[in-house]
């Protein structure tokens, strides 16, 4: 299969995901890109020159970005009526992205650039599913340490309203309240209290900046409109009282931060939904060595916890893990996710442990 074919079947790939994840305006729009990219503009030449693996790169979902953002800002009624589910034949459609790939080149070319840089407030079910495990093994004092924040919408939950089952957390009258779909055991319904929380991304976005608010949005499915209004309230909370957010290199950051002195009575606790598999070999292998050396010197009074909401791409489908030192239990897998965090699957233990090692590669249907 040539580049060309293999990055048009990307965007069929794309599609696929799409539908099975209730984004039906989405997939018809990936599906319709497979026939209409071309090569009568320089966004069209450079998707189908593409030299990296499409999927793993997210190509399609960096171009849909794009053309999310034309829709938005109201440039093309045309493209308008596509994103807004009006009924429009397939032929039109292609047409129509067809047209608008060669009228607003310049504006969709730099959105090839870099993989889509989005944040879920949802996914922070799924961590604090893990974070009450470690509560109810340390107690209920808990420092967050999350690497690839990208804009830190997670780095909220201490100021999130959780219902997990019926187990709630968080104060009552926050803004957001996270409340999955629950399925099978609740988590333990312990006390917690987050007493602070910090994050790294090699490129955090900054929503204070309209524009950079604006992007993000552009990479939330047309489809996902509770997405879109839990994203706007985060990035109002975040607008109206910041986060501890760096720039930064992961394995560099947890390295200095395990570093650091640890107060007595709180469990220090690594942090990360879906970027995992975007860090590669040397970062995690960095990564793990940091967080099993600073296990070894964890003690009952200065616990260490690691939570992880990651997509298994050999089971196709995202799981929450967990690990506490001291101890020598591994990893333990106690629900599993949606990648959006819409419903959330409580298990009952004895719960499958591994060591982690990551999967195979890069495998996430949600497009981050």
């Amino acid at each position: 299969m040539t580049n060309g074919s293999a990055n048009r079947a990307a965007f069929g790939v794309q599609a696929g995901y799409c539908a099975a994840m209730g984004a039906p305006v989405t997939a018809r729009v990936c599906t319709a890109l497979v026939e209409a990219i071309d090569r009568r503009s320089a966004t069209g030449r450079r998707v189908l020159d593409w030299a990296g693996e499409p999927v793993a790169d997210a190509l399609a979902l960096r171009l849909v970005g794009g053309l999310h953002a034309l829709h938005r800002a109201g440039v093309y009624p045309a493209l308008s009526a596509v994103f807004a589910g009006d009924t429009v034949a397939e032929p039109l459609v292609r047409l129509v992205l067809q047209d608008v790939m060669r009228r607003h080149d310049a504006a969709l070319l730099p959105w090839l650039d870099g993989p889509p840089q989005t944040n879920e407030a949802a996914r922070s079910a799924g961590l604090m599913t893990g974070m009450l495990h470690l509560a109810a093994r340390f107690g209920p004092r808990i420092e967050v340490l999350e690497i690839g924040s990208s804009a830190g919408l997670n780095l909220l939950v201490d100021r999130f309203r959780f219902d997990l089952g019926g187990v709630v957390a968080g104060p009552a009258g926050a803004a957001v309240t996270i409340r999955p779909d629950w399925r099978g055991p609740p988590p333990p319904a312990v006390p917690i209290e987050i007493v602070s929380t910090r994050g790294v991304d090699v490129a955090p976005v900054d929503v204070r900046d309209p524009a950079a608010a604006e992007r993000l949005a552009a990479y939330v499915w047309v489809d996902a409109v509770e997405r879109q209004a839990r994203l706007a309230a985060t990035v109002a909370m975040i607008r109206a009282d910041g986060v501890a957010l760096d720039r930064g290199d992961a394995a560099d950051w947890i390295e200095a931060r395990l570093a650091e002195p640890q107060e007595a009575g709180v469990t220090r606790v690594l942090m990360h939904s879906v970027v995992w598999q975007y860090l590669g070999n040397e970062r995690r292998a960095r990564i793990r060595d940091a967080m099993a050396a600073a296990g070894a010197r964890a003690t009952a009074a200065r616990p260490l916890g690691w939570v992880m909401m990651e997509p298994n791409r050999d089971l196709h489908r995202h799981e929450v893990r967990v690990r506490g030192w001291p101890g020598d239990t591994p990893m333990e897998l106690v629900a599993l996710t949606h990648a959006h965090g819409a419903w959330v699957e409580g298990l009952a233990p004895p719960y499958e442990t591994r060591d982690y090692v990551m999967m195979r590669g890069p495998y996430d249907p949600a497009g981050r």
